[in-house]
């Protein structure tokens, strides 16, 4: 390691000259030129990519927009770090450097950091993985490694999410082995109501279902529900209540506030119709001797 190590550096103080005279004039438009082109870049990629999703169904338009932006988002980071290589080399050129020898210590410096970069390389390609099978895009609400958040930004490398209290955190993609994504085309209200055992069960599930059509068809709702929560079964006999399964599909990442509103709106049917809503009892028996 130290022989390549001590060639390594031989190479590139070979590679170094000073007989070109350095032109700040010319660095300084390469500098310019590289973040101009950049910034156009990501403009024109907004354009061709939304040309490209035309022919796409997406469920909604912040759908649309969330594929969107993970594409532009990655593929101008891919290009923007070919842009920083290119202006790199093309400065090196100005002020004198050997490009020839450069390459040729570029090549063994690549030996060495190819057994210390795997992980690196599992990394891109897991990036690559998450963008062509679609598995998430950002503002997506998903689970990964243990983590459970909002995507925030998607890379080659790494992941980040912020979860309910803020946390952001950074996860390499080699480290994802599952994606569970809970804000993918569309999300289901997936509810267990428990009513008392001498309620009339026909007459809940006429509550149920009126309560889902009525959130269903609020102007505020309207457009985040797909199908009114509605009564599905009669899900199991507990100790001390009848368990209803109630179901219902709405907007991707809307299943947790329409679950809330749905049970504020039920609590007050049960209320005004008599149906109670138990809680656990217990009952003593007294033995007298």
């Amino acid at each position: 390691m130290n022989e390549t190590t001590n060639e390594l550096q031989n190479t590139i103080s070979d590679a170094i000259t000073t007989s070109q005279e350095i032109s700040v004039p010319k660095i300084l438009i390469i500098i310019v030129s590289v973040i101009g082109i950049r910034l156009i870049t990501k403009q024109v990629l907004y354009k061709v990519i939304e040309r490209a999703m035309r022919s796409h169904k997406y469920s909604s338009k912040k759908e649309r927009y969330q594929r969107r932006d993970t594409l532009v988002s990655v593929i101008n980071t891919l290009l923007s770090v070919i842009y920083v290589v290119t202006a790199f080399i093309l400065i090196l050129n100005e002020i004198g450097v050997d490009l020839g020898a450069l390459i040729t210590a570029i090549g063994a410096l690549g030996v060495v950091l190819g057994i210390a970069g795997q992980s690196v390389i599992k990394d891109f390609l897991m990036g690559m993985s998450i963008l062509f099978y679609d598995q998430m895009r950002v503002g997506d609400i998903v689970e990964i490694a243990g983590k459970s958040g909002v995507v925030t930004s998607i890379s080659l490398q790494i992941v980040r999410l912020r979860d309910l209290d803020g946390y952001v955190h950074v996860i390499p993609n080699s480290e994802i082995t599952t994606v569970t994504n809970m804000s993918h085309n569309y999300a289901n209200v997936n509810l267990d109501v428990g009513v008392a055992y001498d309620s009339d069960i026909d007459k809940v599930e006429k509550i149920i279902n009126d309560v889902g059509v009525e959130l269903s068809e609020d102007e505020e709702w309207k457009d985040r529900i797909y199908e009114p929560i509605e009564f599905l079964r009669v899900d199991s006999f507990g100790d001390s209540a009848v368990n209803i399964k109630a179901l219902g599909k709405v907007m991707p990442g809307e299943q947790w506030a329409a679950a809330g509103e749905y049970r504020r709106r039920l609590k007050k049917a049960f209320e005004k119709n008599g149906i109670q809503i138990p809680f656990p009892q217990r009952v003593v028996h007294s033995v007298r001797s």
